[in-house]
């Protein structure tokens, strides 16, 4: 499939890769942003020798040994043998004394989970090999606080990444590039259901309309994206009872936190902001205040900016019962349809005429 957007970080990318010396990128955003479909296209599109591997949950030599399997493809030798992941690395940056590298750890969290003192090792081997190497190593991850961890003083990689990309949602203009043959009309309808996440967008089936699509993917009985937002909850926060709560009063339209604390019955003011903090973090909830009262509780107000999330506590979880039990049909006509058209999509259009601003004033800024 043909890939959309990301034009600003593939160049970022590749500026990095055409460095001389070694380079340390660290790149993080929410689960199917992307992350690892932008690090694969930027290595389809670069001559360097490449290696790619996604770490995975599982002990240390285990992936000591897919790893090694990788470098013999790589280079056409006989796979290796390791006895650390350490040694492992410390192999692939004496190599890269010889010839540039890209080595990307995907999904770094679970090898840093697995190994003790995993970011350590490779502050060690990034200040041995500085000088010498010209490895270009990318740290990749979907759990957006570990990964901002790395960059704080107290990590052994502070000071020591060279490129940071923090990945996030496409707007409106890069994400209808993954639905051309639609109408301007109904690309606005599919941008509020689906967002920008190209994962969901892929999914969009051009030979369907826009509400067979809604139904197919998310407003039906086992659809495809049904339980796409509450398993992404439940990897990240850990009550997801609390959550489930604070998310369907936000997509009711509350949005003060004393609305909020009313209408979602969490136990207690403190409990509220640990689960609302969490959400910004996760960058599916935004925290709005005036310039001159940012502290000020009664004029800040919390909006849900995941498309798919609204969508679905606003309809979908809302009506899980009756859903479950109607012709899919028949439970959109009657209740989503409506407010659809009348409110839901046209409170979207308002972030979109944001992002058409922020776009034209970028492109006057770079004139």
């Amino acid at each position: 499939m043909k890939f959309y957007g990301r034009e600003a970080q593939r160049k970022s990318l590749h500026r990095m890769f055409r460095r001389t010396g070694h380079q340390v990128a660290l790149i993080y955003g929410r689960r199917r942003v992307g992350k690892s479909e932008l690090i694969k296209q930027c290595l389809r599109e670069s001559e360097i020798r490449s290696i790619y591997y996604e770490c995975k949950q599982t002990t240390e030599l285990n992936n000591v040994d897919s790893m090694a399997v990788l470098l013999a493809e790589t280079f056409q030798f006989p796979k290796p043998s390791f006895d650390s992941m350490e040694a492992l690395l410390d192999y692939v940056f004496q190599k890269a004394k010889g010839e540039p590298i890209i080595l990307v750890l995907d999904e770094y969290p679970y090898i840093r989970d697995t190994v003790r003192g995993m970011d350590s090792v490779l502050q060690f081997l990034i200040d041995r090999y500085r000088d010498v190497s010209q490895l270009k190593l990318i740290l990749c991850g979907s759990y957006v606080d570990t990964m901002k961890s790395l960059l704080m003083k107290e990590n052994p990689l502070y000071g020591r990444v060279d490129l940071t990309i923090d990945l996030k949602p496409m707007d409106y203009y890069e994400s209808s590039l993954f639905y051309p043959d639609f109408s301007e009309e109904d690309k606005v309808r599919l941008y509020s259901v689906f967002g920008g996440i190209p994962y969901y967008n892929k999914l969009i089936d051009p030979m369907l309309t826009v509400r067979e699509n809604m139904i197919e993917l998310i407003a039906s009985p086992g659809a495809r994206l049904e339980n796409e937002v509450s398993m992404y909850l439940k990897s990240e926060i850990s009550r997801i009872m609390n959550a489930n709560e604070v998310f369907e009063a936000l997509a009711k339209g509350y949005s003060r936190f004393s609305d909020i604390l009313s209408q979602s019955h969490v136990t207690s003011s403190p409990a509220l902001a640990d689960v609302l903090e969490k959400l910004i973090r996760m960058e599916v909830v935004q925290k709005e205040a005036p310039i001159n009262h940012e502290n000020n509780k009664r004029k800040t107000g919390y909006y849900i900016i995941d498309n798919l999330s609204l969508f679905y506590y606003r309809y979908v979880f809302r009506y899980l019962s009756q859903m479950n039990v109607m012709d899919s049909e028949v439970f959109f006509e009657r209740y989503i349809a409506e407010d659809f058209e009348t409110k839901y999509v046209p409170h979207v259009f308002e972030s979109i005429c944001r992002q058409y601003l922020i776009r034209q004033n970028l492109s006057l800024i770079h004139i």
